[in-house]
């Protein structure tokens, strides 16, 4: 990403970094980033991870709590006054007392987490106060697919967007807005109305692309999915334009208006973010959906494929030395996280896990992820079902037991959200070749009727108390090995 910046960028960012550098000097601290496409559990995972090491809940893989070396973890005031606080208190009020889901992430949070602990090195103990903070920031990843168009002309952008609005799985979707942009000349007089009906059609293919049916991930811009504050403004009031040539746009035509708009998107909109977010974080857990694309069929798979190489791409990896750490920060561990493994038995977890391995690898090589170590692991960070088996004739089954959300629906049954139910959710295919082949082009998803694996959203648990009345931290699915990826080292 240091190509699409400028000296400017570079500057400030050297100055934040050597400014943050002097800081940790006396209160070490680590930037862990959050992202990942909507529904995929931003939200619960930082919940849960919190929750966890405040409450020493369940942490086996964790070395750190596993040793007893860590003595507390606490709230602090998070140091960015600019940046809204993530609201721990109220999400954690809904997964346990309400036993529903906090609301998804709409914009950048973050949250200040401080650990104290006694280092497993005598020589750490000598120099070391035995304290870390980490500042986990938030960040919706549909912001994050905007960073490569900061490489991008407007006449670039307009042509990748209608390549990919062409594709099998995306045509009869986008169909009205192409059919809309081709009955507009780009040379025509600038009009403010034409530009609003462009937007909106251009917007309302991205929404429906990213729905369940066809779980696409690759939608940029991703602000006009989630605006934020910018909602309505002009800088988000553009689309992309066909047949554009190799021409300069004519003063004062729709072209014009929309290639300055789409440059003031990534000046003002774009730029800040990568400047004050995303070049600043040291670690960075990317949480997908995978399941979800692997319904949907190989489409689905591929173009999630497509997304996590531009996010993976947006990130500077590596490690550096100690003089050029002082001015610029690289994160050296990525940790993808394929969510909602309780929706599976836990025999289809190492097909999910060697799944998203592959897509990782295929997506990392292509990002360059040169210097980074980079893991994966199928988990949930709040294991909302448990296990058993059902006898179906001759044939025992495994099935997850949960209490559906009120609405959900499996084989004409409607749920009411109160009762318990087991579910045999399938199985994944043993081949993991098989979920990236497209076959039959127009064939962009299963039949609905044959899922590869049945997905229904279940309620929160409810949290077990001990025999005092202590209520339990949120049980999970290898959390407790995310958080040694993603800190152990820095507790060590």
């Amino acid at each position: 990403m240091a190509s699409l910046t400028t000296f400017t960028d570079e500057a400030r960012i050297a100055l934040d970094t050597v400014s943050s550098r002097a800081s940790d000097l006396l209160s070490p601290s680590l930037r862990l980033g959050v992202t990942g496409l909507s529904r995929a559990g931003k939200t619960v995972f930082i919940s849960a991870f919190v929750h966890n090491l405040i409450h020493g809940g369940r942490l086996p893989l964790f070395e750190a709590q596993k040793s007893g070396r860590i003595a507390r973890a606490f709230l602090e005031e998070q140091p960015d006054d600019a940046v809204p606080r993530f609201q721990y208190e109220d999400h954690i009020h809904a997964l346990v007392d309400e036993r529903i889901w906090p609301d998804s992430t709409r914009a950048i949070s973050e949250l200040r987490l401080t650990i104290e602990y006694e280092s497993a090195s005598g020589w750490n103990r000598m120099f070391s106060r035995g304290r870390l903070s980490v500042d986990i920031v938030d960040y919706p990843g549909e912001w994050l697919l905007d960073l490569p168009l900061l490489g991008k002309s407007y006449r670039e952008f307009s042509h990748d967007a209608f390549e990919l609005a062409e594709l099998p799985v995306r045509a009869d979707l986008s169909e009205a807005w192409r059919k809309l942009s081709g009955e507009i000349a780009a040379d025509a007089d600038a009009d403010e109305m034409v530009a609003r009906k462009l937007f909106e059609g251009f917007a309302a293919y991205l929404k429906a692309a990213k729905l369940d049916e066809r779980a696409l991930s690759t939608l940029p811009p991703g602000r006009f999915l989630m605006p934020g504050d910018l909602d309505g403004s002009p800088a988000l009031t553009f689309a992309p334009l066909p047949n554009l040539g190799d021409g300069k746009a004519r003063p004062g035509s729709l072209h014009a208006m929309m290639e300055r708009r789409y440059e003031a998107y990534k000046t003002h909109v774009i730029k800040p973010f990568f400047r004050e977010h995303i070049a600043r974080l040291d670690r960075q857990i990317v949480l997908i959906d995978a399941m979800q694309a692997l319904n949907s069929g190989a489409a689905a798979m591929l173009d999630l494929e497509r997304a996590l190489t531009e996010i993976l791409a947006c990130f500077r990896p590596g490690r550096g030395s100690f003089l050029t750490d002082l001015f610029t920060r690289r994160i050296d561990r990525i940790l993808v996280a394929a969510t909602k493994a309780d929706h599976l038995h836990h025999e289809s977890h190492d097909r999910l896990q060697a799944i998203v391995r592959r897509l990782t690898q295929r997506a990392a090589g292509r990002a360059n992820l040169t210097g980074a170590d980079v893991d994966v692991v199928a988990m949930a960070a709040v294991r909302a079902t448990r296990e058993g088996t059902v006898k179906q004739g001759r044939e025992t089954l495994p099935v997850i037991i949960g209490t559906p959300l009120k609405g959900e629906t499996i084989g004409g049954e409607i749920f009411d959200g109160k009762t318990e139910t087991a579910i045999f959710p399938g199985d994944l295919p043993a081949k993991v070749d098989s979920v990236f082949e497209a076959g039959d082009a127009k064939n962009h998803r299963q039949d609905q009727d044959d899922p590869a694996i049945r997905i229904v959203r279940f309620r929160p648990p409810r949290l077990e108390r001990t025999a005092e009345g202590v209520t339990l931290s949120l049980p999970h699915i290898r959390l407790d090995r995310a958080l040694q990826f993603l800190i152990g080292d820095r507790l060590a």
